[in-house]
């Protein structure tokens, strides 16, 4: 397929691109790059780590030893890494990707961060490539199993054309309105999930203090009109200990992201930041 070809899709004629960029393969981007090629993608891979290369070259990946070599191959490209500090270092620069992909190229940003780091690279590439907030909800097993969800912020063409490819590995994508909301969201629901996770936790707490063990407590909560996805969560998780070890560490990045959003635009998070701060759980 041409670059007429694929300029001309970006406007709202939805075909499937003929090679997907894949930058970042860690425990999300691998599995992503997995499930597009068992879609029949052909997908070209900038991975560090020697195992996780010699995996994805063993499904049909094409592997490559640098950011700029993915970007320029990639018609969709792909960005799955952990921070701001590496969306900026993988995408900006005289090596990152926004220099080397072609101007209609589209780039997907599964990191959740911030807003304005997405918008100040935007606004530094005008003529392109079409840049858009990505981040995801869920874990590896979702996407190995295509159940992950993905909001999605950007032009409506854009977010229309990578929707098709997203669906290899997510089965609920929101678009969200112009670049940016998708990380607004994002944030504004992890914020939310942590303040239900310090309430349920206050409240196995307070349980336990009238004699109610913790797994009845919340197996009772889960089957009550009390119950939140952060209470399953936390049963899930094996109780307050065990959800504080595997869940809080990644929530704390994107709660202290949530607040210094809002910082910036001024606005104050009020009950809903008293009742982060206030619960037993350190999330920043």
């Amino acid at each position: 397929m041409c670059r007429a070809e694929f300029r001309h899709r970006t406007t709202g004629v939805q075909r499937m691109p003929e090679v997907i960029g894949v930058i970042g393969t860690g425990q999300m981007g691998e599995p992503m790059a997995a499930r597009l090629l068992r879609a029949g993608h052909e997908v070209v891979v900038f991975a560090r780590r020697t195992s996780v290369r010699e995996r994805l070259r063993a499904m049909g990946a094409e592997v490559v030893d640098s950011v700029a070599e993915a970007a320029v191959r990639g018609q969709i490209i792909v960005v799955c890494v952990y921070t701001d500090e590496q969306v900026t270092e993988v995408l900006a620069g005289p090596d990152g990707v926004l220099a080397h992909a072609a101007r209609d190229a589209l780039v997907v940003s599964h990191t959740t961060g911030s807003p304005s780091t997405l918008r100040d690279l935007a606004a530094a590439h005008p003529d392109g490539p079409v840049l858009l907030d990505g981040p995801v909800s869920g874990s590896p097993v979702d996407i190995t199993e295509g159940t992950l969800t993905v909001l999605l912020g950007g032009p409506a063409p854009a977010v229309a054309t990578v929707t098709t490819v997203l669906g290899a590995y997510a089965n609920t994508i929101v678009p969200t309105g112009e670049l940016g909301s998708a990380l607004t969201v994002k944030l504004l629901n992890n914020a939310l999930f942590a303040a239900n996770a310090q309430l349920a936790t206050t409240t196995v707490r307070v349980g336990r203090e009238l004699g109610i063990a913790e797994d009845d407590l919340l197996r009772a909560l889960l089957v009550c009109s009390g119950r939140s996805h952060a209470a399953s969560t936390i049963h899930t998780a094996g109780g307050s200990a065990g959800f504080e070890r595997v869940v809080v560490r990644y929530l704390r990045k994107d709660v202290a992201a949530c607040f210094t959003a809002a910082a910036d635009l001024g606005i104050e998070l009020g009950p809903l930041a008293a009742a982060i701060d206030g619960g037993p759980f350190e999330m920043r």
